[in-house]
């Protein structure tokens, strides 16, 4: 894969730290609220998230970097356990299930040392490896099964099922049932019935 220098991310400035210890807070403030208090709940969630619709259950424990990079729309639950590395941002759309374990990262590393890895980095920057980052999309009317993988840059279509332990690594088309490692489209729904 090619690289810009304007793909990388400056992960451990002290602004970028800043925001993860606020959303590490947050994430700890929401995991020990009453379960039942839904009031007080939606109103930590509007602190971390971008944005948050209406009826939208997140379940705990729930484990993000930023929060702020994360949109969640109307009519959505995202069950326990699920990890959102949100260097990017996370789109969520309306009517989706996220089932437990899921792990979403829009954040990654090159894979040759030599563009991972920063000579001389002391100095330069806060970190000895290079990060970029892609955004990540769930269209309207998603299902993500329990323990899926959506590594940067894909995009769910709408209607999608992906199946349980799929590993998402190229954006999957509407309307379909996609499942694997790597994640494949096995296949569409008819709707001519």
């Amino acid at each position: 894969m090619y690289y810009e220098d304007s793909d990388f991310l400056e992960t451990a400035d002290s602004e970028k730290l800043e925001q993860i210890a606020r959303a590490r807070e947050l994430t700890r403030e929401y995991y020990f609220s009453d379960y039942r208090d839904s009031e007080r709940r939606d109103a930590i969630l509007r602190q971390l998230l971008g944005s948050v619709g209406d009826n939208v259950a997140i379940d705990t424990p729930f484990h993000c970097d930023y929060g702020k990079n994360i949109f969640v729309g109307n009519d959505v639950i995202i069950n326990m356990n699920c990890t959102f590395v949100d260097d990017k941002e996370i789109r969520i759309g309306n009517r989706v299930l996220i089932a437990s374990n899921v792990q979403i990262y829009t954040a990654s590393h090159p894979v040759l040392p030599e563009e991972r890895l920063v000579e001389g980095w002391k100095g330069r920057q806060n970190t000895f490896f290079r990060t970029y980052a892609r955004p990540v999309d769930i269209s309207d009317n998603v299902w993500i099964g329990g323990g899926c993988i959506l590594l940067p840059g894909v995009t769910i279509g709408e209607n999608s099922v992906i199946g349980a332990g799929s590993v998402v690594n190229r954006s999957v088309p509407a309307d379909c049932v996609a499942v694997g490692n790597p994640c494949r489209v096995m296949r569409y729904f008819d709707r001519k019935g």
